[in-house]
């Protein structure tokens, strides 16, 4: 008698037991369906740049799925696009916070989540914290070293506190270079390089430090050019280099620019006979024509002068036919 209680109540615990997984399993399968439901209309208005609304939605994600990586990523992703850096107020101050502490939280979730960390790493950059922002970029490199990507992402981040922190401006060229040399046969390792070296910010007193820096950048155009010598892109950006060389440093002497200024009209012209329906080299043409070089020798001014304006006008005549069929492809699509 005693053994068959025991029994029933063996198979009364193991009913109980089979009740109480369906339900925790239906319960679960109901909360997976509420945080998807949710985590989808989060997603749809952070497209639509309704970061707030956007917040509420991520946050009831988490009610139902509190271990759910991106819904905290996206929290603080809208909280960044929320802030604005440099002003100082008590909102601002606690979208910081609060970006932050979103972020901070799905990186201990996945600690080696590449994309978290940049997304932090992109916060701490906002705010002009050099010394975190500088680990978390670091720590990309660390994950991901084969990525050539992320010495561009490192690069690009201490190109910004150039003349700001010390070493930031070296830092910055080792970086670049580094993309070089793991990958010398790429032609953007070069032209990334180079726009580096134009952009370099130096104060106006370095007139000398600057004009390097030119002459530097134009070194790496010419090095692209030898890997994609058929580019006209690349033709017109070293164009665009010695243009600038010659028409920003009025103090140089007339000789040396107009050499400068012939080998930016070399480049450019380069440029428009690789693909003459190409507009912008015209452009160009017409800038360093009218600019330095009726300028730089007043004999032949208005040669120059009508030479500008006949490339202004071929530019124009190219940009309005590049628009027109723009415009006609968008109508053969909408028919489609």
């Amino acid at each position: 008698m005693f053994r068959k209680r025991i029994n029933s109540l063996g198979v009364i615990l193991l009913a109980l037991a089979v009740f109480l997984t369906a339900t925790s399993c239906e319960q679960l399968k109901l909360n997976n369906l509420q945080a998807n439901y949710h985590f989808k209309k989060a997603n749809n208005l952070f497209r639509e740049g309704k970061y707030r609304d956007a917040v509420t939605e991520y946050e009831l994600t988490l009610k139902y799925r509190p271990d759910l990586v991106q819904a905290y990523r996206y929290i603080g992703e809208s909280y960044k696009q929320l802030y604005k850096p440099g002003l100082q107020s008590e909102l601002n101050k606690e979208l910081e916070r609060k970006a932050l502490e979103a972020l901070n939280k799905a990186l201990e979730f996945e600690p080696n989540n590449i994309e978290i960390i940049y997304s932090l790493g992109d916060m701490y950059d906002k705010l002009r914290n050099f010394e975190e922002a500088e680990k978390l970029y670091l720590r990309i490199l660390e994950l991901d070293p084969q990525n050539m990507d992320n010495f561009y992402v490192v690069a690009e981040f201490y190109s910004r506190y150039a003349g700001e922190i010390p070493d930031a401006a070296q830092k910055a060229e080792t970086m670049y270079l580094r993309r070089i040399e793991a990958d010398p046969e790429n032609p953007m390792g070069y032209a990334y390089t180079a726009n580096y070296y134009q952009q370099l910010p130096v104060s106006e007193q370095d007139v000398e430090g600057a004009i390097r820096n030119f002459d530097k950048a134009n070194e790496f155009w010419e090095k692209r050019i030898a890997l994609d010598p058929d580019n006209p892109e690349a033709w017109l950006a070293k164009g665009v280099n010695r243009w600038s060389r010659a028409y920003r440093f009025q103090n140089v002497p007339a000789s040396e620019r107009l050499v400068i200024a012939r080998d930016a009209l070399e480049a450019i012209e380069k440029a428009r006979d690789l693909d003459p329906e190409y507009p912008e080299p015209y452009s160009w043409l017409s800038v360093l024509y009218q600019s330095v070089l009726a300028n730089l020798e007043p004999d032949k001014a208005a040669r120059y002068t009508a030479e500008g304006q006949k490339n202004l006008e071929k530019f124009q005549e190219l940009r309005k036919r590049a628009a027109e069929r723009k415009k006609l492809e968008e109508e053969l699509k909408a028919i489609k």
